[in-house]
């Protein structure tokens, strides 16, 4: 469902139903934080995330009523990490989207057996933690832009402890620009290229 209201003047679009999706994407990843089982939780979230891109009226498939299940790589739990949050130097990043840019604000970094890891805070109102991340698979069995460990903006947060922030290769996604052109999605800055290939998480 699609409404218009008046802001000062102004027609804005408010779509109802993005609502519903963020609210959906926030259930999965809660799901997630209470399991006490990586792999169970990941395929319940695997699970869930494929019935919102075959349901929802705001999934990016062009397709979804041909879609079945997404392409993930078998669960490896060598590649799930909880890392301190470490200092980083201040630095910001415009990223071009649909809408002009938006503004990344380094807030800290993670050292991970894998490669470091910057961690970035979306502006905006709200704002929230962002974590891109691009690897030797792209363009070959992931998608060439790379894909998406945590955006809080939108509920997909793994959590963590004390002891750091959790990272879960596992959990990693492609952003819609994948799967749809008329998406422009913040795409990861040079402090989120891993050397290496991260075998794991969402495939072509």
């Amino acid at each position: 469902m699609r409404t218009v209201v008046s802001e000062r003047g102004r027609l804005a679009s408010v779509s109802l139903t993005l609502l519903d999706w963020r609210r959906r994407t926030q259930a999965m990843y809660a799901a997630v934080r209470r399991s006490p089982d990586p792999q169970d939780a990941w395929l319940g979230w695997r699970a869930a995330r494929d019935r919102l891109f075959r349901t929802h009226p705001d999934t990016p498939l062009l397709e979804p009523a041909a879609h079945r299940e997404l392409p993930f790589a078998p669960y490896d739990p060598a590649l799930r990490f909880v890392a301190p949050v470490l200092p980083a130097e201040p630095a910001t990043h415009a990223v071009p989207v649909s809408e002009g840019t938006v503004q990344l604000t380094r807030v800290g970094r993670v050292e991970l057996p894998v490669g470091s890891l910057d961690l970035w805070w979306l502006g905006g109102y709200a704002g929230g933690l962002f974590v891109p991340f691009a690897d030797a698979t792209n363009r070959d069995t992931t998608y060439g832009g790379g894909r998406y460990l945590i955006d809080t903006v939108k509920g997909a947060d793994l959590g963590g402890d004390s002891d750091g922030l959790l990272l879960d290769f596992n959990f990693a996604y492609h952003p819609s620009c994948r799967y749809n052109p008329r998406w422009s999605c913040p795409l990861a800055p040079a402090g989120n290229r891993l050397d290496v290939p991260i075998v794991a998480g969402e495939q072509l």
